[in-house]
């Protein structure tokens, strides 16, 4: 055994620690929302819950050999892998299989592949490998287009897939960039846009105005002797803010389709009609009506394991995919969501105090993208299936039914483990 295989054996058994029990919970709570009848056999491959289990197995299969691999392997061969994953998502309108409105999955008999969650990984490992180039600086606008540009190619292929949900994930790579220096003036931007999106569509173009004009001729009289903005920025802003609101406006009436304006509409309670408000709750809204009745039923303790009446009625559909964490609330109760939410939140600390940890800054970066799509992934499911945003179709991480987002979840943390289990050669 040479010294770097004798040094890599020293991986980091929290993080083991914690991605076995999420993998373990989450499969007790496939089990529960697949489950049809008397369960007679775990691995009762007419069952869901059983080839979840052969998914497993053949998960740890998939650690083994990433484990196997010399770290240096993932930095030489990112752009490799990158492209080939790229590459994967653009045959998918050549050769891709149509499931439920999206072309997004390969069909090998009757199973099914999902290049979108390889491409996850995929997609951190070359922003790592860019952004750990010396000759990259994150203060130049050429390389943060170029860093935008690769996260943007795999977004627009999977948008242009009908999958939304995936193409909201590379959002969190900003949070990468960040770390790695670019500006607060960005985030500053985003987190505006977001806010003024909202408002547009909440209260309309005059209102939103109203309420941009008072922020920034306030921030204009109170930063005046501190060289802030001046009179003619201000107006500038301003105008930039309203047109920015106009033109959310005109995407969310004549862009959108109808389902993604609905979803939207009855997030932010738009719709006043009560005809179509009903109509609406017996169509986009039915899924969240039925997972939030589930998971409020559950109480402090919940129903108790396959106990869940909403659960083994089948009342929520995509149960065990998407919807899997309503599973939870109603036979976990509040007490056994908060614990999914404490491994989730330990999981994503403990992979942002390692990449604090690492002596390379391909390591670093790639923890942080890593600890990103978990977070991004976790928070939009969860508020998702609780309605505290609008419905977007997106797994939770190894705990939603499918092998190829299990196995893109897997290959993405462990081969940060394989990082940081290298890094004392890494000096």
């Amino acid at each position: 055994m040479n010294r770097e295989s004798h040094r890599g054996l020293k991986f980091d058994w929290i993080t083991i620690v914690l991605f076995l029990l999420l993998v373990g919970f989450g499969w007790l709570n496939i089990m529960s929302a697949s489950h049809e009848g008397e369960i007679t056999s775990y691995f009762d491959m007419s069952q869901l819950y059983g080839k979840q289990l052969v998914f497993l197995g053949l998960t740890f299969v998939l650690i083994i050999l990433i484990l196997s691999i010399e770290a240096k392997f993932y930095e030489r061969f990112a752009s490799i892998i990158y492209i080939i994953a790229m590459l994967a998502l653009v045959g998918l309108f050549i050769f891709g299989k149509d499931v439920n409105g999206a072309r997004s999955w390969y069909g090998i008999g009757s199973m099914t592949i999902q290049p979108s969650e390889f491409a996850k990984f995929a997609t951190a490992l070359a922003v790592a490998k860019y952004m750990s180039d010396l000759q990259t600086d994150m203060n130049t606008l050429k390389d943060q287009l170029r860093a935008v540009a690769i996260i943007i190619v795999p977004a627009i292929l999977i948008l242009l897939q009908n999958d939304a949900g995936s193409t909201l994930v590379y959002s969190s790579f900003f949070f990468v960039f960040y770390r790695e220096g670019l500006q607060q003036i960005y985030l500053a931007i985003a987190l505006s846009t977001i806010i003024l999106a909202v408002l547009g569509l909440k209260f309309g173009i005059i209102i939103t105005g109203i309420i941009a004009a008072v922020m920034i001729f306030g921030i204009y009289f109170f930063r005046r002797k501190k060289k802030g903005l001046s009179i003619v920025q201000s107006v500038v802003i301003l105008l930039v803010c309203v047109s920015f609101s106009a033109g959310v406006k005109l995407f969310y009436q004549h862009v959108l389709k109808p389902h993604q304006q609905n979803r939207i509409s009855l997030w932010l309670r738009l719709e006043k009609d009560p005809a179509k408000l009903e109509q609406m709750k017996k169509e986009e809204a039915y899924n969240l009506i039925q997972s939030e009745q589930a998971i409020s039923s559950g109480g402090w303790t919940g129903k108790g394991f396959l106990q869940g009446t909403r659960t083994t009625g089948k009342f929520v559909p995509e149960q065990e995919t998407d919807y899997i964490f309503s599973t939870v609330g109603e036979e976990w109760g509040f007490i056994g969501s908060s614990v999914v939410v404490l491994l989730f939140m330990a999981l994503i600390i403990r992979i942002l105090y390692l990449a604090e940890s690492q002596k390379s800054q391909f390591s670093r970066v790639y923890g942080y993208g890593v600890a990103s799509i978990f977070f991004i992934h976790f928070t939009i499911n969860t508020g998702m299936v609780m309605g505290l945003i609008p419905t977007v179709g997106i797994p939770l991480p190894f705990f939603s039914y499918g092998g190829s987002g299990l196995w893109g979840f897997t290959i993405l943390l462990f081969i940060f483990v394989k990082l940081d289990s290298n890094k004392i050669n890494e000096w």
